[in-house]
């Protein structure tokens, strides 16, 4: 993995949905909403100063929403933090560095 660039979409695993479960109360203050359904679907990673994780996360029939949750690396000791999200994305729409 080039450091800055992005890797190939992956299916998530249990870990990634873990990561997802995390971030969703902050997510939910932010858009005001409560997701019934939280599947992640597939992610990317970029490696910075930490790891930027890039989730698309099934929340409704084919409605979809993308995450940007930062992941500080292990000896600055901190919690996941969810720095962006993009609302009403498709199924088909690609996960893009945001």
């Amino acid at each position: 993995m080039m450091p800055g660039g992005l890797t190939n979409a992956k299916p998530a695993t249990r870990e990634i949905q873990e990561i997802a479960d995390e971030v969703k109360p902050q997510l939910e203050e932010k858009t005001n909403e409560t997701y019934e359904e939280f599947e992640a679907v597939e992610y990317k990673t970029q490696v910075v100063a930490g790891i930027n994780y890039y989730i698309k996360v099934r929340v409704g029939h084919n409605s979809y929403i993308h995450l940007k949750i930062f992941r500080a690396l292990p000896y600055q000791q901190q919690s996941l933090t969810l720095t962006g999200y993009q609302t009403d994305k498709s199924k088909e729409d690609e996960l893009t560095g945001f």
